[in-house]
């Protein structure tokens, strides 16, 4: 027998979870000073970038690299190293910031053109703007 309570409360819950979009303030975040913590051979460490309108110029592991970015809308834009080392680094990344929070994004990025006999690679993380 079908319960009549249970589905006049999920008829009333539907709206209220339906309507929940994730926050994206995006424009908040296109410039600045961030940092983020990453993995490397098991250990925390803490990298740091610089954004403007055109460049990234990121210092972690004693080192500093730079970036050209080109915004594609609000949340999402192409970057691809200056001075590539290897054929990875040649490679231009697709970044997406998928929520944002007062001072910090959520984003994620995979290589912005899909290599047909790979499995595409998308990894996420969080930026904290410090400036």
């Amino acid at each position: 027998m079908i319960d009549v309570k249970k589905i006049f409360v999920a008829l009333l819950l539907f709206p209220l979870v339906s309507c929940y979009q994730t926050e994206r303030n995006c424009t908040d975040f296109k410039t600045g000073t961030f940092q983020f913590i990453y993995t490397q051979d098991g250990e925390e460490k803490v990298g740091k970038f610089l954004r403007t309108d055109d460049y990234s110029i990121e210092y972690y592991d004693d080192k500093i690299d730079t970036s050209t970015v080109r915004w594609i809308n609000d949340c999402e834009f192409i970057t691809k190293k200056l001075h590539p080392t290897n054929n990875n680094e040649e490679k231009a990344l697709h970044m997406k910031i998928l929520s944002t929070n007062e001072n910090s994004y959520t984003f994620e990025y995979k290589y912005a053109i899909e290599s047909p006999n790979k499995k595409q690679l998308v990894i996420k993380g969080v930026a904290e703007k410090i400036k």
